[in-house]
Order: structure tokens, then C-alpha cells, then sequence
């Protein structure tokens, strides 16, 4: 699915079968790629959309057609899942070597970034599943920031003020 508007959330079971949000797809970003190349491909996530949204979808069998007629299709493909490789492998060492503050830092800037107000309308619990920390963690370093006048809070949604702020924050650390 590549997203023409609108915001989708990939979601993922724990063990302990809580569904988590994981990522945001915003305008101008795909999801659902490895169903392309592997006819029987099990899904990773879940993928809901946030707000109203549209998606172009491509099909298994037309992508197979299409990349008959143009190879270079192909290598788009592989462009698109090399890119989600990388974001995956640095969360991964973010995971087990940045501290959960900062984590929380960097992906309030990542969602601000899909949104052009800088309002992120999701919970402290979103948050924290995407930063992989508590949601006391989350509300503790969001109090923080609003102190700093780096952020705003309102009920289910936090707007980043001082986006630049806040990325100093997350150099520091």
C-alpha cells in the first residue's frame, strides 16, 4: 500500500497478547511490501488506519506483470525494504543503548513530523509502545518538556512547540 493521505498504524501482538503500535505510515510512505515477493508471506503487523486515509494498493500479480515489463520496479521494491532494514536495525541498537527518555524524545520528533500542526494524536500508551518504555516514562519526560515549553498537552494528543529544543535534548544524551 502506498499512503496518499492520512495516517495508518502498524500494530503487533506481545506474548502477553497486548497489541502495541509500533510504527505511523504517514503521506508518501508504503507498508506491506513483502507481500509483493513472497506469495505466502505472514504478516508482521497489523495495519489500521489512524484517521481518515486512502492508500494506492498493488497487487502480487500486477506488481509480477509490471516488473516483466519495467525491471527497474524491482529495484524500487528493494529500495523500500533496504530503507525499513536500516530503521529496524537502529531501533534495534537504540533499543539496547540509548535511554528510554531519549527514545521517547526522538520518536515524539518522528511523529510530529507526519503531522503539520506538530499535534500527535495518539496516547502516552502509543508512545511508549513505539519507544519501548512504560507510559509513566512517557508522562514523566513529556511533563518535562512542557516545562521547557518544548510541548504542549492536551488530553490523547501532544504538540510539539520547539521541535529544535527537543532534538538538542536528544543529542546531549
Amino acid at each position: 500500500h502506498l499512503v496518499v493521505r492520512g495516517r495508518f498504524g502498524a500494530r503487533v501482538l506481545t506474548p502477553l497478547g497486548d497489541s502495541v503500535l509500533i510504527e505511523v505510515f504517514g503521506p508518501g510512505q508504503s507498508f506491506g511490501e513483502l507481500a509483493l515477493l513472497l506469495p505466502d508471506a505472514r504478516r508482521s503487523a497489523t495495519v489500521e488506519a489512524l484517521e481518515a486515509g486512502e492508500t494506492r494498493s498493488v497487487f502480487r500479480d500486477d506488481f509480477s506483470l509490471l516488473q516483466r515489463e519495467h525491471p527497474g520496479v524491482k529495484d524500487v521494491l528493494l529500495r523500500l525494504l533496504a530503507e525499513q532494514l536500516r530503521r529496524s536495525t537502529d531501533r534495534v541498537v537504540e533499543a539496547h543503548h540509548v535511554d528510554a527518555e531519549t527514545r521517547v524524545r526522538r520518536r515524539l520528533l518522528e511523529l510530529a513530523a507526519l503531522y503539520e500542526d506538530g499535534v500527535v494524536p495518539l496516547t502516552q500508551e502509543d508512545i511508549a509502545a513505539m519507544a519501548g518504555t512504560s507510559r509513566a516514562t512517557v508522562n514523566r519526560v513529556l511533563r518535562e518538556e512542557q516545562k521547557l515549553d518544548a510541548v504542549a498537552l492536551a488530553r490523547g494528543r501532544t504538540q510539539v512547540l520547539d521541535a529544535s529544543d527537543l532534538e538538542r535534548r536528544c543529542r546531549r544524551s
